[in-house]
Formats: structure tokens, sequence, C-alpha cells
């Protein structure tokens, strides 16, 4: 009778699961994922962050546990927790490196492995979202991603992309992706939406401005908001500080809470 009974993962305990995507590099995937997970913190809400980008792991040192190692218990992995609280876990091959200059040369299947271990051997406990960081792409990694996924409960995909029209074409190519996988688009992030001066408060758009925002449009998916480019939010980044706790009055402040608030509102919306 027992072997009838539906077998209990390491995800069973997660509610929602966030894709954080785009088919360009460079275009702050991993900051958006970052600042994601301190605003759902800071909402209440127990977050895990699965680090995929294996070539680049920049989870670790963005929350300053680089130096941390993953342990092994009755269920898997241990993540790496950023606080006391055990509030924010994470998992990255960052932790898994020898040293932290190590490159990682592997070929699709290694990767494909690997990624199911991240998804099926993590003891990720209790969650109310479980942030996935990518590579750029649509490619193994993010294939092997969500076919992992599925059968959990995959929210769906926040698209990051910056405005100039070389990037929007870029993560266009991923909303292609998104349809083709039947993966739900939550909406679309603008980083790097112009530089906001710390002295005089005026904006300027130095990657042009709107790109986003008509993407957004014409696929006809939520547009969640522009994040400027902000001095602090870099220091915070390099100094593994939290941001949404020491720079409130940040421009990008605002823009970041307001992502979270709408990601929250659609998963209230969709469970009741």
């Amino acid at each position: 009778f027992l072997s009838f009974l539906p077998e209990r993962t390491n995800l069973a305990g997660v509610r929602h699961i966030l894709l954080v995507l785009s088919g360009k590099g460079g275009v702050g995937k991993s900051t958006v994922s970052t600042q994601l997970a301190l605003a759902l913190r800071h909402s209440g809400r127990r977050v895990g962050i699965m680090d995929v980008d294996l070539c680049g792991p920049s989870i670790p040192r963005m929350f300053r546990v680089q130096d941390s190692n993953v342990h092994q218990c009755d269920s898997g992995w241990v993540p790496v927790y950023v606080d006391q609280d055990k509030g924010i876990s994470l998992m990255s091959i960052g932790f898994l490196l020898e040293k932290p200059d190590d490159a990682v040369v592997w070929r699709g299947p290694k990767k494909n492995a690997l990624i199911k271990q991240f998804v099926a051997d993590v003891a990720w406990g209790d969650l109310d979202f479980l942030i996935v960081d990518t590579p750029p792409g649509t490619s193994d990694e993010h294939i092997s991603t969500v076919e992992a996924l599925r059968p959990h409960k995959l929210l769906g995909a926040i698209l990051v992309t910056t405005p100039q029209a070389v990037s929007v074409g870029d993560v266009r190519r991923e909303l292609t992706f998104c349809k083709k996988t039947g993966l739900r688009v939550l909406g679309i992030v603008e980083n790097m939406s112009g530089f906001v001066c710390p002295h005089c408060s005026e904006c300027t758009n130095i990657f042009s401005k709107g790109g986003g925002e008509e993407l957004a449009k014409h696929a006809g998916v939520p547009f969640l908001g522009c994040v400027p480019l902000d001095p602090q939010l870099s220091q915070s980044l390099e100094e593994g500080r939290d941001f949404i706790q020491d720079f409130p009055k940040s421009p990008a402040f605002p823009a970041l809470a307001r992502i979270a608030q709408q990601i929250l509102d659609g998963t209230s919306q969709q469970n009741p």
C-alpha cells in the first residue's frame, strides 16, 4: 500500500517558483534575483535562490557568503543560509568549486545533471518562493531547468532587459522560448533605466528608455517597472549588504519594492 503513496520531493514545501530570464548577458538578472529575494524576505516570506548560472555564479558573492560550504543531511544537500533566521537560502555551483577562480569547462550533459541535482537533492524545506537565477540564452541550462521544475508549482518567469534595442531584441527571443515551453510570463523588468544624479536628482537616459515597456505592450504581458542605475545598489552588491534595508531613500528602492509587490499580488490572486 505504501508504494502507491506519492513520493515526497525536496520541493514539496515550496509554494511558488520564479525563473529570472533574459536572452542577453549583463542585463542584471542576478541583481534582480537578489533584490527580489530581499524584498520578499522583508515582506515576511521565506525565500530560496537556485543559481543555475553554472559558468558565472555571482549570487554567493552578492550575499557575501562566497566562502561557505555545502553540507549533507539525510534528505540531500543543505543550502547555504544568508541570515541566522534562515529566511534566505542559496544553492550555487560557487559553493562547490575548490577554488573561487576555477572555470566550469563542462559540456551540456554534465551541466544538465547538476541542475537536476539542484532540483532533486537540495533540502529546501518550506519556502514561499524559490527564485531561479539563470544564465543568458535559451539553451541547455534553460531547457533542463524548466523540464526538471515542470512537475512542481512553477509560477512563471520574470524577463529582464535593458532599454536599448539590441537587448530588447534578445529578450524577445526569450519570450518565444517561454511560449514554446509553456512557461507563463509574469512580466518584464527594464533594468538600468536611466541614471538619477545623486546631487541634483536629474535623470539621464544613458541607454535610451522605454524598450522594455514597449516590448511588454507588444507581447501582451505585464510591465513590472523600471529600475534606474544606482551607485548605492552597485555598492551594496559589491559589499554583500542588504540594499532594501540600508538604502530606503535610493531612487531604485521604490521600483524594486513595486516589482516585489506585484509578484505578491499575483500569487495571492492565484491562491486566494
